[in-house]
């Protein structure tokens, strides 16, 4: 018997789309390895292959690995894990004997990824037709979730050796329209210490696995149904992580903690602020220009991607069960508060977090059922939405300050349109009930 596969002529472009986009994403991977040595430092792909021996960085390995195995069985499953595990503790143990020291955080992970890396050989290998396009998807789900954090970092640095100046001074003029929120939560974050602080900080870090836990959920029936879904949460959170970076090489933004405050986690400082000022004190309002910053701190404030994971996460827990639902809504509103609360991003960054995430979303899910009109006009009013937030942070931050009463709620307009947007386009994307049949009258009793 014969066991060659033809692909249908429906399927022959999806096929060269996603083939296309795997070359383009090997392009830019091998581009962003080649600035990130130009700066003097190591690329995603030499800081991925060295995880294979040395001790890796926090980061979502073994999330990666959940992702991966949604295609196995749970017998596999149990196989994997426990691969994992007993890696990571041979290596471990290796390490001790050795007498090298290793972090805390560095303890664990090498296994998930031998994990991973198994799967692909064995989908290579041992697997055929429908079998090894099912587990080489599972893993470059992982690999994707695994090298996008590491894409991030390169990235994040090349923001800061590409960009000496910053533009906070426009962006947070433009925060005056809506009150100045990031003072504002600062100060109200500083009462709840060391609790509120101590909830905060952990929802923040931990969006990745926030995130993981409604994909598995979403993806919780491939293993037995052999096919992934037309649509979920791991397709948004990567294109956000794609397109978001590249918007901070045009709009570099390093956060009010950093403008105009001490700064945090080992980068930046009150000789690089413009006034030590953050969060007590709101910037008077000038003409903004913008200043130097030094060269390590990251310029990822516009748009929040915080934000717009945070709101990705909101929508696919919306058809959870009730616990995964709240779950989605403490995580937003918490990443909100966080991201404010911290000083990590200005008020009006949220904004266009929220309209980047929904436009995005909004596109993913029209390519997945097919464009119509509807669609076109609900990403072409979200991209004009955006594009206009972006505009007006740079050119009119000083009219909208002088004119707080009227900039503030046509910021928040403009957002809520995009919001409505969203909600009326999909609603009618949704299934219809069917209606409730009647049942057959009874012929009467003689």
């Amino acid at each position: 018997m014969s066991h060659t596969t033809h692909l249908t002529p429906d399927r022959r472009p999806r096929v060269a789309l996603w083939t296309a986009a795997g070359l383009v994403a090997l392009g830019f991977l091998v581009a962003l390895e080649i600035a990130a040595r130009h700066y003097g430092s190591p690329g995603p792909i030499t800081d991925q292959a060295r995880e294979v021996i040395f001790p890796p960085k926090p980061g979502p390995l073994y999330g990666g690995m959940a992702l991966t195995m949604v295609v196995l069985t749970w017998r596999e499953r149990f196989i994997a894990v426990g691969a994992a595990v007993g890696i990571d503790l041979m290596f471990a143990l290796v390490r001790w004997a050795a007498g090298l020291h290793t972090p805390s955080d560095r303890l664990f992970g090498n296994g998930a990824l031998w994990v991973i890396l198994g799967c692909a050989v064995i989908a290579l290998t041992r697997r055929t037709g429908q079998e090894r396009v099912l587990l080489l998807k599972g893993v470059g789900l992982g690999l994707l979730l695994v090298t996008g954090r590491k894409t991030g970092d390169s990235w994040l640095l090349i923001t800061a050796k590409a960009h000496p100046n910053v533009l906070d001074p426009y962006v947070a003029t433009a925060d005056h329209a809506l009150g100045n929120p990031s003072w504002l939560a600062g100060r109200l974050l500083e009462t709840t210490a060391p609790i509120g602080t101590y909830v905060l900080d952990l929802v923040y870090a931990q969006l990745a696995v926030a995130a993981i836990v409604v994909a598995l959920y979403q993806l919780r029936n491939v293993a037995t149904e052999r096919r992934f879904p037309s649509h979920h949460l791991v397709r948004t959170f990567l294109v956000i992580g794609l397109i978001g970076p590249g918007i901070y090489m045009i709009f570099p933004v390093v956060g009010p903690i950093f403008a105009y405050g001490p700064g945090t986690s080992g980068t930046g400082g009150v000789e690089w602020a413009v006034a030590d000022l953050w969060p007590h004190t709101p910037p008077a309002l000038g003409i903004p220009h913008p200043v130097p910053y030094d060269g390590i701190t990251p310029r990822n404030c516009v748009p929040s991607l915080h934000t717009a994971w945070a709101t990705a996460i909101f929508i696919h827990s919306r058809k959870g069960p009730r616990l995964l639902r709240y779950a989605g809504t403490f995580w937003l509103v918490c990443t909100l508060g966080a991201t404010l609360g911290f000083g990590y991003h200005y008020g009006v960054d949220l904004l266009a977090g929220v309209v980047f995430a929904l436009t995005i979303e909004g596109a993913l899910r029209a390519l997945d059922r097919g464009w119509d009109r509807s669609a076109t006009r609900f990403v072409a009013h979200g991209t004009t939405v955006f594009g206009a937030l972006l505009v007006s942070y740079r050119y009119l931050p000083v009219q909208m300050a002088e004119h707080a009463w009227l900039a503030g709620p046509l910021l928040v307009l403009a957002m809520a349109s995009v919001i409505y947007g969203y909600v009326r386009t999909t609603r009618q994307w949704e299934p219809k009930a069917a209606p409730p049949q009647q049942p057959e009258p009874q012929p009467a009793l003689a």
